[in-house]
């Protein structure tokens, strides 16, 4: 299908409940911001049948230079957010699976 922007996600919105586009635009920005926030504070966000968003800390460790192999390159640990996909979802994406092979 392609990509898919917050802006296409807003127009579609406001066409399917009858708000404005702004109106839409400035509840998802909210929400938006808000999933943000919990995050930067270290809060699991939980959104059934969704997927949950959560903060992880990944290890320092030594990666190397492509372009000078011999060199090692300390990469630091750093916080990254993960999403894992909740049931629903799950199975819709998977429904894919057969429409990807053809």
């Amino acid at each position: 299908m392609g990509t898919i922007t917050k802006r296409d996600l807003v127009v579609q919105i406001s066409d399917q409940t009858g708000l404005t586009q702004h109106q839409v635009f400035d509840v998802l920005q909210l929400f938006l911001d808000n999933v943000t926030s919990y995050l930067a504070q270290n809060s699991e966000v939980v959104l059934r049948n969704f997927g949950t968003f959560e903060v992880r800390v990944s290890k320092p460790k030594i990666g190397r230079n492509p372009n000078s192999p011999e060199q090692d390159v300390p990469i630091p640990a750093r916080a990254i957010v993960k999403f894992k996909p909740g049931k629903e979802m799950k199975e819709k994406v998977s429904s894919l699976l057969p429409k990807l092979n053809k």
